[in-house]
């Protein structure tokens, strides 16, 4: 015995949905809420992908799923520091989020999902983004929607940003921060 302690539990979030859904800025809005460590899981793509996507050619599951496991690796190795996280992904699939899961005990997601005419709305208003909305159909028909046994929050893009920042960390009942 070293009397040394066990790491506090962590909670890993995972801010699902297709491209344009708002994945990051709800994030980015939990982790600056709660102090969960926030990551976008699009700077974790190769080189190759990033290529492809801007080139409007979508991945196929054998360039996605060394992303995926890289992606579970980081939410395990914070865990082994005893370090929360918050993490934009689109998880699309059972199959990706079967694979995050591995990655550290316990994660939860929250699926940003409405309508097509909204996604599409909002993608046309931002700057910057490698993902062309061409891409959105491609996103729309990999997306599989959560089965009931996966314990997905499901929460409608219709609301504003802050009502989905708000609505993830009071339904998953995360601590929130002082400022």
């Amino acid at each position: 015995m070293t009397g040394e302690q066990p790491p506090a539990p962590t909670r890993h979030v995972v801010v699902m949905g297709v491209s344009g859904a708002g994945k990051t800025t709800v994030a980015r809005g939990i982790s600056a809420g709660t102090g969960l460590t926030f990551a976008e899981a699009d700077e974790f793509h190769s080189p190759a992908n990033v290529a492809r996507m801007r080139a409007g050619e979508p991945l196929d599951d054998a360039a996605r799923m060394p992303w995926l496991r890289d992606l579970a690796g980081w939410m395990a190795a914070r865990a082994a520091e005893g370090v929360s996280t918050v993490l934009a992904c689109s998880a699309l699939r059972r199959s990706y989020r079967d694979l995050l899961r591995q990655g550290a005990p316990g994660v939860e997601f929250v699926h940003l999902d409405g309508s097509a005419e909204v996604i599409r709305d909002r993608m046309a208003l931002r700057a910057g983004h490698y993902m062309p909305a061409s891409l959105l159909e491609s996103q729309l028909a990999t997306l599989e929607q959560p089965d009931p046994d996966e314990s997905v929050l499901v929460l409608d893009v219709s609301l504003t940003p802050d009502e989905l920042v708000d609505a993830a960390v009071w339904k998953l009942g995360l601590p929130r921060v002082a400022h």
